[in-house]
């Protein structure tokens, strides 16, 4: 949730009290583990779907085959009005913080030309 926004120098600043924020956090959430870099699919209240590309070996024929993945990661209140679907974003791992949500967003990488 944020709770302020002050404007210094055409920069906006905002603290926000997320606990499950990584920067912001009571108790920081901690970092570990695999870190990936995705395309925003699907963007909710607390939560986004990214989804990637990976190369897999089939041994049999010797050839590679492209398979995407797709991953629901936790969004923080700070940096959820930093991006839109579509835009190319890092999740790191973290504990488990749902059935289904095991990553964090941690930063905007490029995002897609309007």
């Amino acid at each position: 949730m944020v709770t302020k926004k002050e404007i210094i120098n055409e920069k906006i600043e905002i603290s926000c009290t997320d606990k499950f924020c990584p920067i912001h956090g009571k108790n920081k959430l901690k970092l570990r583990g695999r870190v990936f870099e995705g395309i925003v699919v699907k963007k909710l209240n607390d939560r986004v779907s990214i989804q990637f590309e990976r190369m897999f070996k089939i041994k049999k024929y010797e050839r590679f085959e492209k398979r995407k993945t797709k991953i629901h990661a936790r969004l923080p209140d700070c940096i959820k009005h930093d991006f839109n679907v579509g835009d190319l974003i890092e999740v790191s791992e973290t504990r488990p913080l749902s059935k289904t949500i095991h990553f964090v967003v941690t930063k905007v990488i490029r995002r897609q030309k309007e």
